[in-house]
């Protein structure tokens, strides 16, 4: 037992001389607490002065040139929103002009076509009443003629029914009168 004595008392030693024995988490021990304490501001300094000089800048740099980038975009964006504001409004200044002069032109197409078709209805009614007067004078003549033929006719007639129901024919002169008497009337 001895030997288990010492083994025991070997084992609680060593454990003692490791610092294992005096119990509690390392950083709440009071005894190396301003040890910690330093030793945490001194890290603290270091990474704060690292991250100051290096990692700060570069992402500042980051972000600035980003800022300038979304700037340049937005810059770029309205003006290219500026340009297409002034080509729609050239393009409806365009539209509203082209319009304007196609009614220009239908309007005076249309004044063109209407005079045109006046002076034609004007011709045509002349040409008409030209033709209507020619036809007027040949329907008198032939009127004047059909109705010297129809005296004549009538004479003949006249003196061949006197003929035919007397069996003597008739004289001339007398026929012509009844048959003049006759149409007079």
């Amino acid at each position: 037992m001895a030997t288990n004595a010492s083994h025991a008392k070997g084992t609680t030693a060593h454990t003692e001389a490791d610092g294992h024995g005096k119990g509690g988490f390392p950083p709440f021990q009071s005894d190396t607490f301003a040890s910690q304490l330093v030793s945490f501001a001194i890290a603290f300094a270091l990474l704060y002065f690292i991250v100051s000089k290096f990692a700060l800048p570069r992402v500042g740099g980051v972000i600035s040139a980003r800022e300038g980038v979304i700037d340049k975009d937005l810059a770029d964006a309205q003006k290219l929103k500026d340009e297409s504001d002034a080509a729609l409004k050239a393009y409806e200044t365009e539209l509203a002009d082209a319009r304007a002069r196609a009614q220009a032109i239908g309007t005076e197409t249309r004044d063109k076509l209407s005079a045109q078709a006046e002076s034609d209805r004007k011709a045509l009614e002349a040409s008409l009443a030209t033709k209507l007067a020619d036809a007027e004078k040949t329907i008198a003549t032939t009127r004047q003629t059909a109705m010297g033929n129809v005296r004549s006719i009538a004479s003949d007639a006249a003196s061949a029914i006197v003929q035919r129901l007397t069996g003597i024919a008739p004289d001339s002169k007398t026929v012509d009168s009844a048959v003049d008497a006759s149409l007079k009337g």
